[in-house]
C-alpha cells in the first residue's frame, strides 16, 4: 500500500511521538505505512500527491487567529506550507484529514470564519451528526451522538457554502466538515484515547487551555470517559482511500 502522510507542528517531542503511534495504531496501520514529516523541524518541501494514499494534520500549540505579530517564523512557515499543500490537495479533491489544526488551516483555505468565538474546554464532548454526517462515507458507521476529546482556542463559527457541515458539538457548531469529497477536518480527535489525552495535558498544562491544577482532574475524567467512537474515521479513511502500488484500492 502506498503510505500515508502524518504532518505534524508539535515541538515537544513526548506529544509528537504519541501523536504518531496514536494515529497509527488506532488507525490499524503497520510500520512503514504511516511516515511522518515534522513541520515545527523542516519546511515540508514538495509533495507529489501520487506517493501517498492519503495525508493527515495533527493538532498542535499553534492557532491561525494567533496576532500576526505573535506568531514565529516556524509558524508562519506552517502556514504558508499548508497553505501551498491546500492548493493542490483541495485542487485535486486528494483524500485529506486534518485534525483540531487541521481545521484552522482547512477553514482558512477555503475562506471560513476561523474565530475563538467557539472554543471548547480541554475534555470529553458530545459530537452529533448531522443529516450529511449520517450518510457520509468516514462517518455513517457511527452513532448519531458519540463522545471525543477536544481542546482547542479557535473554531470554524462559519462555513462557506462550498463547505459540507458534518458534525456538530452544544459549544461548537463545526465540530466536522468536508470540502468536495475526500477533503476533511475535525475539530475532536479522531487519534485520542484516555492515554493519549493524558499526555496532552500533561505537556500543555501552562499553554492557556486550562488551569494547570485542574490537570489531574482532566486526566481522572478521560480515564473514565466513554471516548471510543472516533478512531473509527481513522479506520474508514484508510480502507476507503488505501491504494496499492500500481494505483488501485485496497479496501
Amino acid at each position: 500500500m502506498e503510505p500515508f502522510l502524518l504532518l505534524s507542528i508539535r515541538a515537544d517531542d513526548p506529544v509528537a511521538d504519541n501523536e504518531y503511534e496514536s494515529f497509527r495504531t488506532l488507525a490499524g496501520l503497520a510500520e512503514g505505512e504511516l511516515r511522518r514529516v515534522r513541520l515545527d523541524q523542516r519546511a515540508l518541501g514538495d509533495v507529489d500527491l501520487r506517493d501517498w494514499s492519503g495525508i493527515w494534520v495533527g493538532g498542535g500549540p499553534f492557532n491561525y487567529t494567533d496576532p500576526e505579530e505573535t506568531k514565529s517564523p516556524v509558524q508562519r512557515r506552517v502556514e504558508a506550507d499548508l497553505s501551498r499543500l491546500l492548493d493542490a490537495v483541495v485542487g485535486a479533491d486528494f483524500p485529506f484529514l486534518g485534525a483540531c489544526y487541521g481545521v484552522g488551516a482547512l477553514g482558512t483555505h477555503v475562506g471560513a470564519v476561523v474565530d475563538r468565538r467557539y472554543h471548547e474546554d480541554v475534555g470529553t464532548v458530545r459530537v452529533t451528526l448531522s443529516a450529511a454526517g449520517r450518510s457520509d462515507p468516514l462517518l455513517r458507521d457511527l452513532p448519531a451522538e458519540f463522545d471525543a476529546f477536544t481542546g482547542h482556542k479557535e473554531a470554524v463559527s462559519e462555513l462557506p457554502g462550498r463547505a459540507v457541515l458534518l458534525a456538530s458539538s452544544a459549544a461548537c457548531p463545526v465540530q466536522a466538515f468536508r470540502v468536495g469529497s475526500n477533503v476533511y477536518a475535525t475539530q475532536f480527535h479522531p487519534e485520542l484515547d484516555a492515554a493519549g489525552m493524558s499526555t496532552r495535558v500533561d505537556a500543555y498544562k501552562n499553554a492557556g487551555y486550562f488551569p494547570p491544577s485542574e490537570a489531574d482532574e482532566i486526566k481522572a475524567l478521560a480515564r473514565h470517559s466513554q471516548v471510543s467512537h472516533p478512531p473509527a474515521i481513522l479506520r474508514s479513511f484508510v480502507r476507503r482511500y488505501g491504494r496499492d502500488r500500481v494505483g488501485s484500492v485496497t479496501g
